[in-house]
């Protein structure tokens, strides 16, 4: 059950219209929000990256190259093979963009301004960077994102993914 949500909700937010689809540009629109907010430029190693990342994505989605994806069609490609073969580099990729000092964690302000580019609520953000901040250094590193992440997309729950794409409130 909470894995049907978790793909819900994260289908809905990948469906930044909200018709009911996802279209190409809707997905690949995620990476250049990203770029927008880091302010970096169309020629960073890490731009092409994460646009090749995106890509290749959105390839993997899109199988029969219609240039959109139903829920239906999402529900049934998501999960832990494709987290680990497609999406955790797409996001490590975007995660990489965030992460302005190249020292492998976003800082809250950083973590923020990645979830809002991807379309998440401020308050949403704000509640799952405390949720993943579990020492209180002000820091996320990129394998505790990546791994809450998956926790979320593969219904094992995950108190930043239930922040993200629930209230905004973390869980207890």
């Amino acid at each position: 059950m909470h894995d049907t949500l978790a793909k819900r909700r994260v289908f809905a937010m990948l469906d930044a219209d909200g018709d009911g689809v996802v279209s190409r540009h809707e997905y690949l629109a995620r990476t250049k929000h990203v770029v927008a907010a880091t302010g970096r430029t169309e020629d960073d190693p890490l731009v092409v990256a994460a646009r090749v990342a995106g890509e290749r994505a959105w390839a993997s989605m899109d199988a029969n190259g219609e240039g959109r994806m139903t829920f239906d069609a999402y529900a049934a490609w998501a999960g832990a093979e494709a987290f680990d073969s497609v999406c955790e580099p797409t996001l490590g990729a975007l995660f990489d963009l965030a992460d302005t000092d190249a020292d492998g964690t976003l800082t809250r302000s950083e973590f923020i301004a990645l979830r809002e580019a991807l379309g998440n609520p401020a308050g949403n953000a704000r509640a799952a960077f405390e949720a993943l901040d579990t020492d209180g250094d002000g820091r996320v590193s990129r394998e505790q994102y990546l791994a809450s992440i998956r926790e979320h997309v593969t219904g094992e729950g995950s108190p930043m993914g239930d922040a993200l794409y629930g209230d905004g409130k973390a869980a207890p």
